[in-house]
């Protein structure tokens, strides 16, 4: 497991995390990429964020979980850098997301967030 990954994810999230950013990505806004995650996240702006567990070099990612416990934004993992793009609506393969607005799923991201601050306990 990579350093930056702080608890596992059991593959019942992982797919709800898949269908909430599938969801988010036709209704919400989303920003993809280390460099406008971490910008979104210092700015207030994240409301949840999503990495890939497969990023090499891991330092790439080091900072965003320490970001997010900063600013109290609730992360998770999905497996793969091509989930995550997939999932998210994207041509590409993404290290990691943040979602800025949900649009009509709000109470879908609070339900996931809740979710996963029991797996962190």
């Amino acid at each position: 497991m990579p350093q930056f990954v702080k608890f596992e994810t059991p593959q019942e999230t992982y797919e709800k995390i898949k269908a909430l950013l599938s969801k988010v990505s036709k209704g919400g806004k989303i920003k993809a990429g280390v460099n406008e995650v971490t910008k979104v996240i210092e700015r207030g702006m994240a409301k949840f964020v999503v990495m890939a567990e497969d990023v090499s070099p891991e330092e790439l990612l080091m900072h965003i979980p320490v970001l997010c416990k900063e600013k109290k934004v609730t992360f998770a993992y999905l497996p793969t850098k091509k989930d995550l793009g997939e999932a998210s609506g994207l041509k590409i393969s993404a290290s990691c997301i943040a979602i800025t607005d949900e649009g009509t799923l709000a109470k879908d991201v609070e339900q996931l967030k809740k979710q996963l601050l029991e797996l962190v306990k």
